[in-house]
């Protein structure tokens, strides 16, 4: 699934491919997409001549400004947006066809079919499900250490599940939790109260820059991930912890593990990243 890095990257793309562009007709191959009007030809003729101000983010999800609504898109597990002219071969699953008054065509394709779309009215998205539900972003001036201090205080869970719940705090997945416990030498399945104030200072720089860095690489192209223009991201290239079990620890040279912590696959170092509940 696209991580803050990769939804990002897109944004960026999209907003400079298609910022100024005027709806002429949309075309919906497959109506469970929609969720928001959930009648389909609503969900066109509201977007019917409507100019595309700009693309921002939220999360996981992206925010398509128009003239007095928002289009609010979620990716979840392979969707993909790219911009064509009309009379390129439109691929297969492809599912919602914006059609430009210019010529070109901004085209959704998912192959798994799980993405969602919503239009709410402008500064509605932000106070109303799914969004009015997310925690804060990591890559916002306003996440402090403070505020990560804050939300963390009294969280009897392990960290990693935390990390991961997006009302806790948004845009991290499997990938760069991984990579942020490792950076901050935290055990996956460390209790969050327990986490001492130097720890906790030590995961709030380790979240910051793995995203930070992952962002100015383009993402991390691990599956299908490509951007806007299909081009892959190449944080991949950096990983030091996701996906490298069986590897030695940049740092100590010790065999990099594989557990599922929460239900998912997780990678760590059992001498980098020791389990204060089996030390103690």
């Amino acid at each position: 699934m696209p991580e803050l890095p990769e939804v990002e990257t897109v944004r960026r793309t999209l907003k400079t491919l298609v910022s100024g562009k005027t709806i002429r007709s949309v075309s919906v191959f497959l109506p469970r997409i929609i969720r928001k009007p959930q009648e389909i030809l609503e969900f066109s003729l509201l977007l019917e001549g409507q100019t595309i101000e700009t693309v921002e983010r939220r999360g996981k999800f992206l925010k398509i400004i128009l003239g007095d609504m928002v289009l609010v898109s979620h990716l979840r597990m392979e969707g993909r947006y790219g911009l064509y002219d009309r009379n390129e071969e439109i691929e297969k699953h492809t599912h919602v066809i914006f059609h430009f008054t210019d010529g070109t065509e901004l085209r959704y394709r998912d192959v798994r079919q799980f993405g969602t779309m919503e239009i709410w009215p402008k500064g509605e998205e932000d106070r109303n499900p799914p969004l009015s539900k997310l925690g804060p972003e990591p890559l916002d001036p306003q996440f402090t250490l403070e505020l990560f201090k804050k939300i963390l205080k009294g969280r009897k869970t392990k960290i990693k599940p935390l990390l991961l719940n997006q009302e806790f705090l948004v845009g991290l997945g499997n990938i760069y939790v991984d990579e942020a416990l490792y950076e901050a030498r935290i055990h996956p399945e460390t209790e969050a109260d327990q986490l001492s104030a130097p720890k906790i200072s030590l995961l709030h720089k380790a979240i910051v820059q793995t995203l930070d860095e992952a962002v100015q690489l383009g993402g991390s192209s691990i599956k299908s991930y490509v951007n806007g223009q299909g081009e892959m991201g190449m944080f991949q290239q950096q990983l030091k912890a996701y996906g490298k079990n069986g590897e030695p620890c940049m740092r100590c040279g010790m065999e990099l593990v594989k557990t599922v912590v929460g239900g998912r696959g997780t990678h760590f170092c059992p001498k980098c990243q020791k389990n204060p509940s089996k030390d103690s």
